[in-house]
């Protein structure tokens, strides 16, 4: 967001900025200046029972989506691809040297981008090898896959489940052909039923359908058919985000040249009113809303192990350029420019670019905002792991949001409301310290 605002000043109309919150202090106050705290983090032995994470980021794509914000290449060569694989195995292979990573074995992989199914499935298998000959992948109990429809086809379904991947993402966003064009998407409504009958026929653990709320274009009947259509294909989750549109995408690069303030998509209170009739409609049809985007057909065995470890304080390399982690209590990002993050390893040096290390009480309040996400808080898990008591810590801000009929509060349970589930991002900043509140966000 362009900076946090507090819940009473939220602006229903969709400007630029930020608003998803996915980490915490702010992305603005990590420095350049601070990346000796990164490797200093590296070179301590993280805690015995502190699970540790693999996030890798493939930021190539056949087309930018025009709300995407991510960092993305497109029109690239073989030759390219082979050298970025290639990087991404020398940065593990520093890790897998370092005293908070040797010997340790990752619980959860992630496959993000970008567009992971990009890569041809010799290049995915390649990759994976080697990556699993520097860090053992043997423990690993959630193994995520990103997909664009269009880049699928049968042999590179099977090459991504060879390497072993446990849930496969489909990044639909909508049915409507006219819509995903108009918005940038590559892919088209027959791809997607092709890709999703095949990752079916080959056997995937799970299957997970990406919805975006809002996108460019949309409209009231068309989403009800978004809606009726993923419920007749019966993935095993379903995530729906909320659109936005941040500094760095052509929408907004477009509302620049016309002088357009606010952004040619849905307000915020109708994407809430989408979502939430999204999620009704699931519910109705056997699915368990499990977090403020989240809705799983068996909640018993559909799980997201990746958020869950996230959020309650896991390591997290990531690797490739500009992705973020998380190690020993220290968050920093890894260099936003492909030139910059290959001559890091090129020099034998782990690319990092910007980093900072949380106080004890910023990394309470990081658990706490994102674990909220999950529509739920137990304030004897803060009052353990912290020694701080989140009841008397924000009574102040749980007594504002317990008006607004945003939250219950009790002594052992924190439940958020329907109403405050659909906009939790909004609700989040009030938790954050004073110096963090109203100013830029990434």
């Amino acid at each position: 967001m362009n900076s946090v605002h507090p819940v009473e000043n939220y602006n229903n109309q969709t400007t630029a900025g930020n608003y998803f919150v996915s980490n915490y202090p702010p992305y603005s106050f990590w420095k350049t200046n601070r990346i000796d705290e990164a490797f200093d983090a590296l070179d301590k032995q993280s805690a015995v029972d502190t699970p540790l994470g693999v996030y890798l980021h493939i930021p190539f794509c056949r087309k930018r989506c025009h709300f995407c914000y991510f960092k993305v290449y497109t029109n690239n060569d073989a030759s390219m691809l082979e050298n970025y694989i290639s990087t991404m195995v020398a940065e593990m292979d520093l890790y897998s040297k370092k005293a908070s990573i040797t010997g340790r074995t990752p619980k959860f992989i992630y496959f993000g981008g970008g567009t992971p199914s990009y890569l041809s499935s010799r290049q995915l298998i390649s990759l994976t090898q080697a990556l699993k000959d520097k860090l053992s992948w043997d423990d690993a109990e959630e193994i995520t896959f990103e997909c664009e429809p269009g880049t699928l086809t049968e042999n590179k379904l099977k090459g991504i489940r060879k390497i072993g991947v446990t849930r496969l993402s489909l990044g639909v966003e909508n049915f409507n052909d006219e819509l995903l064009k108009g918005n940038g998407r590559a892919h088209g409504s027959k791809e997607i039923d092709k890709a999703y009958r095949l990752a079916r026929l080959i056997g995937f653990p799970q299957i997970n359908i990406d919805l975006i709320a809002g996108m460019v274009g949309e409209t009231n009947e068309n989403w009800q058919k978004c809606i009726e259509k993923t419920i007749d294909l019966e993935p095993d989750s379903v995530t729906i985000y909320q659109m936005e549109i941040p500094f760095n995408t052509t929408v907004f690069q477009e509302m620049k040249v016309t002088g357009q303030e606010v952004a040619p998509v849905a307000d915020w209170q109708t994407k809430r009113r989408w979502v939430n009739e999204a999620f009704e409609r699931l519910e109705a049809s056997g699915y368990t809303i499990t977090s403020a985007y989240t809705a799983v057909k068996n909640p018993r065995e559909t799980r997201f192990l990746y958020r869950d470890f996230l959020w309650t304080g896991a390591d997290l390399i990531g690797l490739g350029v500009a992705s973020f982690s998380h190690v020993g209590g220290t968050n920093y990002q890894n260099q936003q420019e492909l030139s910059e993050y290959k001559d890091s390893l090129l020099a034998g040096r782990l690319p990092i670019y910007r980093a900072l290390t949380p106080s004890l009480e910023e990394r309470l309040i990081r658990e706490l905002i994102l674990q909220l996400k999950l529509g739920e808080v137990q304030p004897s898990y803060f009052l353990k792991k912290f020694k701080i008591d989140v009841n008397k810590r924000f009574s102040s801000v749980l007594s504002r949001l317990q008006s607004q009929n945003y939250i219950d509060v009790g002594n052992d349970k924190w439940n958020l409301r329907r109403e405050g589930l659909l906009q939790v991002d909004n609700l989040l900043a009030a938790f954050f310290l004073e110096k963090h509140q109203n100013s830029r966000y990434t």
